[in-house]
């Protein structure tokens, strides 16, 4: 695990394609923001890359200033500033935390300085105050809520707890048409620990689930918890914090998964549904890791009528005094 880096108070990674790896990602019968059509009818110039995809740049970096506590106790904490398309140059920044801090500002560039993403990493198990938690402090509550109107902060997810697990070769469905090791054949940053033959060799002797992938691993169940939004619409990820308590997390290892709704929010373009997902070991049941994901779903979406909504999500859908879906991942 290593990579190069800029002899200053800032370290930075090398320009890297991201790759686009939900082109075919379904949910409520029909395409999600990351197909190109779908993505262009609501105003944006391309189908974006999955926003935790950037996530694996900062972690050499990450790597460098924290050693292996970024892999047990590491946070990522993050807000989405700018869509990414494949074929875009991206690099990752973090600057230099004062000798004895366990925190540090991060973000990235594309070539030509557009900012994609800002935030904070930091090792426990003082975290410090994070990009995600001034941003929960700054919401205000909304009583203007139409797509989320059914939701409730503290409300519980149907299915907790949820049993998961990531193998090499397991497909997660609609939501994430694609398997660990085809991610691993494209990841921007590999390392043997990711893989079945050098996890081994980890320092703890098994496989690491990769940072980006985490996402998946908490996101392809998510139908399960019913969270009932108004469709049809159409979504994207806008924040999203990923922290390590007692891990790593490990491939083919069982895991539980406990949600709940810890906000609602809206913008001018967006409804926004916060869900805090924490993560149990499926043997032990101690909390090895916690998600936090601002859904926020794209106002101008909202019963779009090219949106086909009959598909194979469709027998999710109630009746009543508007068309519902339980909540899926989005990316």
């Amino acid at each position: 695990m290593s990579a190069p880096f800029e002899n200053t108070a800032i370290l930075c990674g090398e320009y890297r394609q991201p790759r686009q790896m939900l082109a075919h990602q379904e949910y409520d019968g029909h395409k999600s923001i990351h197909d190109d059509e779908m993505a262009e009818d609501l105003g944006f110039s391309g189908a974006p890359i999955e926003g935790p995809t950037h996530f694996s740049q900062f972690v050499p970096i990450l790597y460098e200033v924290f050693g292996n506590a970024w892999f047990e106790r590491g946070c990522i904490s993050a807000h989405y500033q700018n869509m990414v398309v494949d074929g875009e140059e991206v690099r990752a920044f973090a600057r230099q935390p004062a000798e004895g801090a366990t925190s540090a500002e991060i973000w990235a560039e594309k070539r030509d300085g557009t900012p994609v993403l800002m935030g904070t990493a930091s090792v426990g198990p003082d975290y410090g105050k994070t990009e995600l938690d001034r941003r929960l402090a700054r919401l205000r509550p909304s009583d203007q809520l139409v797509i989320l109107s059914e939701l409730e902060v503290g409300q519980q997810g149907a299915g907790n707890p949820e049993k998961v697990i990531m193998g090499f070769d397991q497909h997660l469905g609609n939501q994430y048409p694609f398997t660990l090791n085809e991610k691993l054949k494209a990841i921007t940053e590999p390392s043997p620990w990711y893989t079945k033959e050098g996890g081994v060799l980890s320092p703890w002797g098994r496989a690491v689930i990769p940072l980006e992938m985490i996402s998946c691993l908490t996101e392809y169940t998510i139908g399960k918890a019913k969270f009932r939004i108004k469709t049809p619409s159409v979504g994207l990820f806008a924040d999203q914090q990923i922290k390590l308590v007692k891990g790593p997390l490990f491939v083919n290892h069982p895991y539980e998964l406990e949600r709940e709704i810890i906000a609602l929010s809206e913008s001018r373009r967006t409804e926004s549904n916060w869900v805090r997902t924490r993560v149990l070991d499926g043997e032990t049941r101690e909390l090895a890791a916690e998600v936090i994901l601002n859904y926020a779903i794209l106002k101008d979406s909202y019963h779009r009528p090219n949106i086909n909504t009959h598909g194979p999500a469709a027998s999710q859908k109630e009746t009543g005094q508007g068309e519902y879906s339980f909540l899926a991942g989005i990316g």
